[in-house]
């Protein structure tokens, strides 16, 4: 719930927050047992200093977490406080694809008739 309505609450308030260039998607929420934080996982795309955008988020975070908190007011009892992390999976799994391409191309990986 909380990571469907903080990806409502970047789509409209994102832009005022960190420009209209850069594309910040959420990729996860996990909240502490006790909710009294959540860890929200962002990705963010089309712009090279991605800790710029997480530094502006973290600048602007009571008025994403009061956007937050409109929301949700009704689902929860107690809005959590909330944590900006960014989640660099995809850019890690497409380093990791571009080497075994390179691997590959150098014929440096084997042939499958060896095995």
């Amino acid at each position: 719930m909380l990571k469907r309505n903080f990806s409502i609450v970047l789509q409209q308030e994102g832009s005022y927050v960190y420009g209209a260039e850069p594309l910040v998607t959420v990729t996860g929420v996990k909240v502490t047992p006790d909710f009294a934080l959540a860890k929200i996982y962002i990705s963010v795309y089309n712009t090279e200093n991605k800790q710029a955008v997480l530094l502006e988020m973290e600048e602007e975070i009571a008025r994403l977490k009061q956007s937050l908190s409109s929301r949700v007011r009704q689902q929860l009892r107690r809005m959590p406080d909330i944590a900006f992390f960014l989640d660099d999976t995809l850019d890690e799994m497409y380093r990791v694809d571009a080497l075994f391409n390179r691997l590959y191309s150098e014929n440096q990986m084997g042939s499958s008739e060896e095995e």
